[in-house]
């Protein structure tokens, strides 16, 4: 059985766990609520960082890096690539893995690298409202969609991070 709302679901304690689940009482199905994995990238071309502007929920008009769920069969650089060409039509490399951010409340776990762009040609996927290219000093923080892409950007430049912090403390 497959996470559903079929059968007897009843909230308990399972043998051998230590927390509550969701368990079915007519076949003992556990439905485990694993934390979902997000691929992305910090895409770079020359000394210029690759953001799009959002055109779907959550956060309509947005900027973020690209990235999305991982699908299953897919490693996390291939879906970090399909990511990037979904949302703005960017062939990448992968170049190094900037790192593993835990959103525990919210039930994710962001794998971000770092890539270059392969060619001078990108635009808006059918997720992206616009994709835009920013120099460090240009990316309009205040709107960035989400925490992580701040955390990436900035672990992928910690150099110009630091001095943005010094210019405003």
């Amino acid at each position: 059985m497959s996470r559903s709302d079929h059968g007897s679901f009843r909230h308990a304690i399972p043998a051998g766990d230590d927390r509550m689940r969701r368990v079915c009482g007519d076949c003992g199905f556990v439905d485990y609520e694993n934390p979902k994995v997000v691929v992305g990238a910090i895409v770079t071309f020359e000394d210029r960082i690759l953001l799009c502007r959002r055109a779907i929920p959550p956060r309509i008009g947005w900027l973020t890096h690209p990235g999305g769920h991982l699908e299953r069969g897919e490693t996390t650089e291939e879906g970090a690539i399909r990511e990037c060409w979904e949302e703005a039509r960017a062939r990448i490399s992968i170049d190094s893995l900037i790192g593993v951010h835990t959103n525990a409340p919210a039930g994710v776990v962001d794998i971000v690298y770092a890539a270059t762009l392969e060619e001078p040609s990108f635009g808006p996927g059918p997720e992206s409202e616009s994709v835009a290219l920013y120099a460090f000093d240009e990316i309009p923080w205040n709107e960035v969609a989400f925490p992580i892409t701040r955390w990436a950007v900035e672990r992928a430049f910690p150099d110009l991070a630091r001095r943005r912090r010094a210019a405003f403390a």
